[in-house]
């Protein structure tokens, strides 16, 4: 039976190329993931979801299985540059993705409300005049096609006195009856587009509006939070985690790698420190905001509550190491 279990078919090859790299190491020094685990300061849980693709390795962790296994750290940690480059890339193409759903999804609502429209125009064979137009208020003139001859006669003939004319007359009760019509169409129309006053709706009901492209309605499944509402939250818990968050600023401190993981599609930042010891504490600031978080017994990570940022350059996070140091990233 093989020891590793395959990569995702859909992992970046750069990326692929690096796990395999790391895998080999593993197989070469002999070493079981409990025995990795213990000899390099980070869970076998974490060694696990490295080896087999589903969290890239952070450095420090790249750096410690270099020196484990008596191999050049300069040349695994460029393959890990390489790596974490197009991990970066991917996680960008996600949230461009997401984007675009949102982006289509704005765009669908906001074209059923103009074929709503285009349809209640279309059935009293009538357009409404752009905003901007005309007298506000008045409805819209349809003029009459003059009878035959007509346009001659008034070249020909001088004008005679409006108060006398019969024509100017009926012309006059013909315009009046075509406003009053067209009047009706664009009430009915009214009608149509505010469902007013239709099955059994009171009046003065309205309908309500469609929800934004940015309303939680609109968040990918399972993302359960944006913006400042997912303040003082944690991110897996949210669902802004995994594929949806990429590391915007990254620094080693010490034995522990110090990082500001950034979610665009919630819109949030927080502090994240692996390679840790009971005691290490990490926070994360971003516009006077400021969250905290440690590491718990047995674990050699931890992570802070997320903070609401516009963008991933707005977030700082900072460690203070249960040795004393202390680091922030730059």
């Amino acid at each position: 039976m093989a020891r590793w279990k395959a990569l995702p078919d859909d992992l970046d090859p750069q990326i692929g190329e690096f796990t395999g790299q790391l895998r080999r190491l593993v197989d070469q020094g002999g070493l079981s993931v409990a025995a990795l685990a213990d000899r390099t300061g980070y869970s076998k849980t974490s060694w696990e979801r490295y080896l087999n693709g589903r969290l890239l390795a952070p450095k420090g962790a790249v750096v410690a299985l270099a020196e484990v296994t008596g191999t050049s750290p300069v040349h695994l940690t460029t393959m890990w540059e390489l790596a974490e480059r197009a991990w970066s890339r991917a996680e960008m193409r996600h949230d461009r993705t997401m984007e675009q759903i949102r982006i289509t999804q704005a765009r669908a609502e906001l074209g059923d409300f103009g074929g709503a429209r285009a349809e209640a125009e279309a059935a009293g064979g009538v357009r409404t005049a752009p905003a901007g137009t005309g007298t506000a208020g008045a409805p819209p003139v349809i003029p009459t096609r003059p009878s035959a001859g007509e346009g001659d006669a008034r070249d020909a003939v001088p004008p005679r006195p409006v108060t006398g004319e019969p024509r100017a007359g009926r012309r006059r009760v013909l315009l009046f009856l075509a406003g009053a019509v067209a009047a009706v169409v664009v009430i009915g129309g009214v009608v149509l587009l505010t469902g007013r006053g239709g099955g059994g709706e009171k009046p003065d009901a309205v309908r309500s509006p469609a929800p934004s492209a940015t309303s939680a309605a609109d968040l990918p499944p399972g993302v359960r939070c944006v913006g400042s509402g997912c303040t003082g939250k944690d991110a897996e818990a949210m669902g802004c985690g995994g594929d949806l968050v990429t590391t915007a600023r990254t620094t080693v401190v010490g034995a522990a790698t110090l990082e500001v993981r950034y979610s665009r599609t919630c819109g949030t930042a927080w502090g994240r420190i692996t390679g840790a010891v009971q005691g290490d504490q990490v926070r994360v600031t971003a516009g006077g905001t400021e969250q905290r978080g440690g590491t718990a017994a047995g674990d050699d990570f931890a992570y802070t509550p997320m903070v609401a940022v516009g963008g991933a350059g707005e977030a700082e996070a900072c460690v203070t190491l249960a040795s004393g140091r202390t680091g922030c990233t730059k």
